[in-house]
């Protein structure tokens, strides 16, 4: 299977919302219009370090990663925060996930960014079966505290 990963344009933003429908539904939340509307700005602000790409297979696109920079005060550096990766269902196990993983890696070599991480859900078997090949998990709990 042969996948092309591009960056999401301003004509793309109907499929975007979609995806990310489907995405909010698979880990059990929802997202507002407006939120939508304010991730959508970050993707096209010049002066924002946040960034999505989309992924094409035979010129339909079956998913997406959206990518920020992060500070690492312990290290003084940079990395890059994989912040959303999704593949539709009907195509997962087709490479594709580790495609997109694989692009982003490749985006913060050439940027001299030392690492990539990213989250999940502990139970989020079937990724994680993915993630594991690049690496063992970390032994970080991650906290949400509403202000």
């Amino acid at each position: 299977m042969t996948h092309v990963i591009r960056p999401a344009r301003p004509e793309d933003a109907a499929l975007w919302r979609d995806l990310m429908g489907h995405y909010a539904s698979f880990y059990k939340t929802s997202v507002s219009d407006a939120g939508l509307e304010t991730v959508w700005d970050w993707i096209h602000d010049a002066d924002n370090d946040f960034w999505c790409d989309l992924i094409e297979t035979d010129g339909k696109v079956i998913g997406f990663t959206q990518y920020q920079l992060m500070h690492r005060s312990l290290s003084g550096k940079m990395v890059i925060y994989l912040s959303d990766l999704y593949v539709d269902p009907d195509v997962r196990g087709g490479g594709a996930g580790r495609a997109l993983i694989d692009h982003v890696i490749g985006f913060a070599k050439t940027r001299g960014i030392p690492s990539v991480r990213w989250l999940t859900q502990e139970t989020n078997y079937r990724a994680r079966g993915l993630y594991d090949s690049y690496g063992p998990k970390t032994e970080f709990i991650l906290y949400n505290v509403a202000p």
